[in-house]
């Protein structure tokens, strides 16, 4: 088989087919990566082979960039190779990305975490530099081992499986020794942001909400109400390790929450503990689960 003219054609007919307006432009191009993708292992003599020697990759790029185009160079139709690998080992060939998102992808070694970010980036629409930022971030690092387990055996999931951990928050401070107002601030900067660090679903409330426990006031850091799971969401902010009485005094917010705010047709307030240093036996002790704890980092 002549892989080299079969590779040549395909570009060909991809060049040729982006010239043309259609909706299905995009998924015609991945298409046509994928089919060279596989020719070049065929040609390399197989996957196993493919690994060690580059020297076949090399020679085709220099022709393939002299008689159609320049961008097919190395880098690119390695690239292709590891595309259709990484669609041979179960990550879906997504008509709704880019080219440009599977070369974010192409990188990323493991297959469930390739998965989660195809997933995610059809989900909310993402685009190339959003779904960079996502990963740059570790975003699929930062979730909970229970969550990427319900992910992989697609279990249904909770309001508590997409918080990260940590959250990240933008610092514009010099110190990283910082107070809960400034911590407060420093959400409220980038609000939009931090919301997507916690999961899905959730709107803005307010900050600094005002409650009377009898002849007192009190506030909580900021409410928050999650659409997805109809329920309003509390949130406490500690730049301490987690202690038992900040379980206390979140418990007591939610209560009220449920008995003076929600209304009969939402669900039960939860509530989230943000804070410096998490402590697992703290919430593993707690008999209310619908309180739950993360911690943030500074960056």
């Amino acid at each position: 088989m002549d892989y080299y003219n079969e590779i040549k054609n395909e570009l060909i007919n991809n060049e040729v087919y982006k010239l043309v307006k259609d909706y299905s432009k995009n998924k015609y191009e991945l298409e046509r990566y994928y089919s060279v993708g596989k020719l070049l292992i065929e040609a390399q003599g197989g996957e196993a082979r493919a690994r060690y020697g580059d020297g076949l990759i090399k020679e085709y790029a220099e022709k393939l960039s002299k008689e159609i185009n320049k961008k097919y160079d190395t880098t690119t139709l390695k690239r292709m190779r590891q595309f259709y690998l990484i669609i041979e080992k179960g990550a879906p060939l997504a008509h709704q990305l880019t080219w440009s998102h599977y070369s974010e992808l192409i990188p990323l070694k493991d297959i469930n975490k390739i998965q989660y970010y195809i997933d995610i980036s059809i989900k909310f629409n993402l685009s190339k530099r959003d779904l960079r930022l996502k990963i740059k971030s570790n975003e699929y690092e930062r979730l909970d081992s229970k969550t990427k387990n319900k992910l992989l055996m697609h279990k249904e999931t909770t309001i508590s499986d997409f918080i990260k951990h940590p959250i990240i928050i933008k610092n514009k401070y010099d110190t990283t020794n910082i107070s809960e107002r400034m911590l407060k601030q420093l959400i409220l900067d980038s609000i939009s942001n931090f919301m997507k660090e916690l999961g899905e679903g959730f709107s803005f409330i307010d900050s600094e909400f005002k409650i009377k426990l009898g002849d007192r006031y009190n506030s909580i850091d900021l409410l928050l109400f999650n659409i997805k799971y109809n329920c309003y969401v509390v949130i406490e902010l500690k730049v301490t390790e987690l202690k038992k009485e900040h379980i206390g005094q979140i418990q007591v917010y939610m209560n009220y929450i449920d008995e003076n705010v929600k209304s009969i047709d939402h669900n039960k307030t939860i509530g989230i503990i943000i804070a410096k240093y998490g402590n697992e036996f703290i919430i593993r002790y707690s008999s209310d689960t619908r309180i739950f704890n993360t911690t943030y980092e500074l960056i």
